[in-house]
């Protein structure tokens, strides 16, 4: 079976298809060229699965291992998720580019390249698992608990998932670097990437202000009861739960509450504050749905490398569900995905809204 693996440049997905290769499949690398660093040289940082130089690291691990290997034009799709990224962080929202990414483009325009080429199947270096039941294909998490990306894949159904490998999955990262090393490839101490792809030598700061250019406003910083506090220049310097950089002198710390775009304001006030009883979900994807009218209990993660917390959720219907902490909990940030889990496999998961967040008594 041929077998389309999509190669960024970094030791995993080299080593997925290395893996390939030794099994006997007919291994095909596909690179996403996302086209941003073309037009702009600071665009893309060398190391961040979209330059020039990871394209030219894919195409050299490629040869070293044997294997055919395309450049596919992404340009846009990534044209369009660095929009979507700056429009959510205009809303006062934070979102999450990745797993945007591998629902839009990696599982979807990479996925429809792949079949036209005849690949029955495409690979990743996500450190997750995939596992075949009677009724479908279920995600699991990665078998290394440090590098598990299975919160970045909870979109994926289970037809997708049932022609898609995930060749390290069931490895732990030194075993990786090991195997690297073993099959000569150029990436084998390559670190890997990291931050947004796209975001560029400046940060995700930086891009917004360019990309956003005349529409960012300074405003006012807040609390609660709205008495100002200071003022601030653009409401996407902030993410809820933010500690850092607010600049207010103050006997205690303080945090990031709400974001107000229609007025600009940013809401600060003490950690107590921001805890919550409840929040909703959009856009739910589910493997495993509750029944009408009930909730089930699961682990549910709202950032990536954050132990699940026990919680009830309720599927509402119409993709949207609400998620009640066993706990008051903080650090619920709108934009941000909410992965539910039992052990480890994904039973589904969503986007986190601000509108029905409900502060702890």
């Amino acid at each position: 079976m041929r077998v389309a693996v999509a190669m960024s440049g970094g030791v995993d997905s080299g080593v997925s298809a290395f893996l390939l290769k030794e099994k006997g499949f007919d291994v095909v690398g596909l690179f996403m060229a996302s086209g941003i660093e073309g037009e702009d040289p600071t665009a893309c940082r060398p190391g961040a699965c979209c330059s020039e130089a990871d394209a030219e690291d894919a195409r050299a691990t490629a040869g070293a291992i044997g294997v055919p290997f395309y450049a596919v034009n992404c340009k846009p799709q990534f044209r369009a998720l660095a929009d979507s990224f700056v429009e959510e962080y205009l809303a006062g929202r934070t979102p999450n580019p990745c797993v945007r990414c591998n629902t839009r483009i990696k599982f979807g325009h990479l996925f429809d390249f792949a079949a036209k080429i005849g690949a029955g199947a495409i690979a990743t270096g996500h450190y997750a698992r995939i596992r075949e039941e009677a009724d479908g294909h279920a995600l699991l998490r990665g078998a290394d608990p440090s590098k598990d990306q299975s919160y970045f894949l909870f979109e994926l159904a289970s037809s997708v998932l049932a022609r898609t490998m995930f060749p390290v999955g069931d490895l732990r990262k030194t075993e990786v670097r090991e195997t690297a090393h073993r099959a000569g490839l150029p990436v084998r101490d390559k670190p890997d990437s990291q931050d947004v792809c796209f975001a560029g030598r400046g940060g995700y700061a930086g891009f917004i202000e360019k990309a956003a250019a005349g529409r960012i406003r300074p405003g006012e910083i807040v609390d609660s009861s709205g008495c100002v506090l200071g003022r601030h220049e653009g409401i996407h310097l902030f993410t809820v739960g933010q500690r850092r950089g607010l600049r207010i002198a103050s006997s205690r710390p303080l945090f990031v509450l709400r974001i107000l775009p229609g007025e600009a304001r940013v809401v600060a006030g003490p950690e107590e504050e921001l805890l919550v009883r409840e929040f909703s979900v959009v856009e739910t994807s589910w493997r495993e749905r509750p029944p009408a009218g009930r909730s089930l209990e699961a682990g549910v993660q709202v950032r990536y490398r954050q132990r699940p917390f026990p919680a009830t959720v309720r599927d509402a219907g119409e993709g949207r569900a609400f998620v009640v902490p066993a706990n008051p909990l903080k650090g619920v940030t709108p934009g941000q995905a909410a992965v539910f889990y039992r052990g480890d496999e994904v039973l589904g998961g969503g986007w986190i809204t601000g509108s029905s967040a409900r502060n702890a008594e």
